[in-house]
């Protein structure tokens, strides 16, 4: 039966480690409670807080930065669990709050990987005492079991077997740093046969690092910090791939107006990319950016200078064709000098001053990103937002009828419900048959274990240990099922040294699952039932459609048509959709293999999305000498009317995927970016030394609108794979939804 699957997968044994911990201490505590102690809430309470402590908490990350989190999770703990008592006696306010404590905790988890993390103990630390009612009086019993639990249990944590695998996102970021400088490396050495070679293992690692990174079930990553910071390289590493290997804009191409300067800026771009995969490995090195920065201006410098030697007065210069490679060289350096950046933010070096000014700066920023980041998924559009709703509604209506039926452990009714909600009817099908399985599995061996054993006290403290190893190592090593089978034998054998009742626990057990299993059903049916695959192409239309919004504020911004705080709100919602669009992706990879036949072309969807936001950030990188300047009007409108234009497509390809329209035609290319290379040569041939950099970045952003033309017309096929339908065209020029003014774009937000 496939439900129930043996294969042990465990490398390192770390989730053997962590199981064997829970079994030394949570029968420790427990029996603590249950001997010395002599309280019965007190004794629950222990064993709970050890299952949340030990079991289902999983916190990664330096020493210092896990046992912050186990403590924030203590003070967390208490506050919950006051709470739940308080409401307890009362049913309509337990139901209100279990509802309300549920759908915050839930969506808390799009902040970062803790606080996803902490999601089920939290939720387990206040459905406990909600759901069994007591008096006020029972609050400091509740506590005590509680504080003991979380003593204990993060002493074991820190100090017992403390040792966490290895990061693998971190080990993937760095593989990809490296192998995209091997790429450079090689291109520099001019070996045909190693570029072929380390273009192969470059493409292979990054795109490596990209599934690994969304297959995982929530975003390991958050809106501040190191967090962001990996997030930030993992498009970066995938944007950088698609111009690191050589093409027309090779090293060695072109008119070779600054050939041994750009090789410069190859060699320091190597340099920092290999020094940032060496700090994401945890080395102490300093990449050399003055270099890097130093090379990249010396290209601007040498190019306008050897432009205006080879010019003769009143001569236009072909300086597309001139900029071709060196326009490839500021990207890479550009580039580079993010994934600096952002390996340094990750490796957790900056955030070590506590108290500095700086540091409160740091505090204040993330709080407003985290605050940001909540109001962004604050939306119908998200897949945490309904995740949460659905969830809140799934607890408290468990609680709701755990009251009016007065089953004798509502509590497990609620634990059901919560183990088995997932996204859709489809995926909580699934994992109510894994957990019917296990359930059943354990009841018979526990059950036929503890009638084996009858009300010997003894056999049944032998018996908790290795029972609570095997319910802490079946979930993670083995499947679902097991787990629920290890967990059930687990519950059994704790209740009958709590209270001597035999198998009949057991089918207490049946039928509270079973109520659980009914409610989460019923919540996945009436909550949107159709599945994540409609909100994967809504995620992807509103990705595209910010994106083309910050690309128009950042081109606007470059000829000075717009303000720098309508680029960064741009910048802002961009994100806001990226993060929705990514957190939809990780929902979409969740359902069973029949719901992700168009996962390449949904892979390749996303990254084009990921292309258009980071070409968007790199125009708005530009000089501000090319914004301070006086630009030619015709050739600045030019180019407005050119990233208008292509903004307008690619809403037009928003709409189409988030609706399941036809599909536009591909972008023309239009005659916008002639008007600008003329003038840029008019200014160049006049011999004026303060219009070269305006001209540069104005023509450095024609390239991008280019790159991004070309973009389009690949995400065509894909397009139509995922709307169901063949390569659908407009009868004409597309209508393309109205765009919004970038100049207003703070109303939109």
């Amino acid at each position: 039966m496939r439900a129930l699957r043996f294969q042990i997968v465990d490398p390192g044994l770390f989730s053997l480690k962590r199981a064997a911990r829970a079994a030394i201490a949570l029968p420790a505590i427990f029996a603590f409670a249950d001997t010395v102690i002599q309280n019965q809430q007190t004794t629950f309470l222990a064993a709970i807080g050890s299952v949340a402590i030990l079991v289902l908490t999983d916190f990664g990350g330096r020493p210092r930065t896990r046992f912050v989190a186990y403590l924030a999770l203590a003070a967390a703990g208490a506050v919950l669990i006051t709470l739940g008592t308080l409401c307890s006696q009362t049913p309509w306010l337990a139901v209100v709050a279990m509802a309300v404590v549920g759908f915050v905790v839930l969506l808390a988890g799009v902040i970062n990987g803790y606080f996803a993390a902490a999601r089920s103990p939290a939720l387990l630390l206040f459905t406990f005492p909600v759901s069994l009612a007591a008096p006020p009086s029972a609050i400091p019993a509740r506590l005590e079991g509680w504080a003991l639990a979380a003593s204990v249990g993060i002493a074991a944590v820190m100090l017992l077997w403390p040792s966490q695998p290895r990061d693998k996102l971190r080990a993937g970021i760095a593989r990809a740093t490296r192998a995209l400088g091997d790429l450079l490396d090689a291109e520099l050495s001019g070996d045909s046969a190693a570029i072929a070679e380390h273009a192969e293992a470059a493409n292979a690692a990054v795109g490596e690092l990209r599934r690994g990174f969304v297959a995982t079930p929530y975003r390991a990553t958050g809106p501040t910090g190191s967090t962001e910071a990996l997030a930030f390289l993992v498009d970066e590493l995938d944007w950088m791939l698609t111009f690191a290997a050589p093409g027309q804009g090779g090293i060695e191409s072109g008119p070779g107006l600054c050939r041994e300067e750009n090789r410069e800026v190859m060699a320091a771009a190597v340099a920092v990319l290999r020094a940032s995969a060496g700090i994401l490995d945890g080395e102490h090195r300093q990449p050399d950016l003055e270099r890097l920065d130093r090379s990249r201006e010396a290209v601007a410098r040498t190019l306008a200078h050897r432009v205006l030697d080879a010019t003769a007065p009143g001569d236009e210069v072909d300086l597309p064709a001139a900029l071709e490679p060196s326009f490839r060289m500021r990207q890479l350096s550009f580039a580079a000098r993010q994934v600096a950046l952002n390996a340094q933010r990750a490796s957790g070096a900056s955030d070590r001053r506590w108290g500095s000014r700086e540091s409160a700066g740091r505090l204040r920023a993330g709080l407003q990103a985290t605050a940001r980041l909540l109001v962004a998924h604050a939306s119908r559009g998200s897949a945490s937002f309904r995740n949460a709703l659905r969830g809140a509604a799934g607890v408290s209506l468990a609680v709701f009828i755990g009251e009016v039926a007065s089953l004798q452990h509502s509590f497990w009714v609620v634990l059901a419900t919560l183990s088995v909600l997932r996204s859709n009817a489809l995926g909580t099908g699934s994992t109510i048959l894994q957990a019917l399985a296990g359930t059943a599995a354990g009841i018979v061996v526990g059950g036929a274990l503890v009638a084996a054993i009858g009300t010997d006290e003894a056999v049944l403290w032998a018996m908790l240990p290795p029972a609570v190893l095997l319910g802490a190592y079946a979930p993670r090593a083995i499947s679902f099922a097991a787990g629920q089978a290890g967990f059930t034998i687990v519950l059994l054998v704790l209740f009958n040294l709590i209270q001597p009742t035999g198998w009949t626990v057991g089918l207490v057990r049946v039928e509270d699952v079973a109520v659980g299993f009914a409610v989460s059903l019923a919540v996945g049916v009436l909550f949107w039932p159709r599945g994540v695959s409609d909100l994967l192409r809504q995620g992807l239309g509103e990705a595209y459609a910010r994106g083309a919004d910050y690309l128009a504020a950042s081109a606007r911004h470059l000829v000075g048509a717009t303000r720098v705080g309508n680029v960064e709100t741009a910048q802002q919602v961009a994100r806001a959709a990226a993060n929705r669009l990514d957190e939809a992706l990780r929902q979409y990879l969740s359902e069973s293999p029949s719901q992700r036949a168009d996962l390449d072309s949904a892979s390749r969807l996303v990254a084009g999305a990921t292309r258009l936001r980071l070409a968007a950030y790199s125009i708005s990188m530009s000089p501000a000498s090319a914004r301070e300047a006086r630009l030619d009007r015709r050739a600045a409108d030019a180019l407005v009317a050119d990233v208008d234009g292509l903004r307008s497509w690619y809403q037009s390809l928003a709409g189409a995927l988030a609706n399941r329209t036809e599909l536009p035609e591909p972008p023309p290319r239009h005659e916008h970016r002639q008007e600008v290379a003329r003038w840029a040569g008019r200014a160049v041939a006049a011999g004026d030394e303060s219009m070269v950099d305006p001209a540069l970045g104005m023509l450095w952003a024609g390239q991008q609108l280019d790159n991004l033309r070309e973009l389009g017309g690949q995400l065509l096929e894909p397009s139509a794979e995922l709307t169901g339908g063949s390569a659908r065209r407009a009868a004409g020029r597309p209508q393309p939804t109205p765009a919004r003014d970038p100049s207003n774009v703070e109303v939109a937000a």
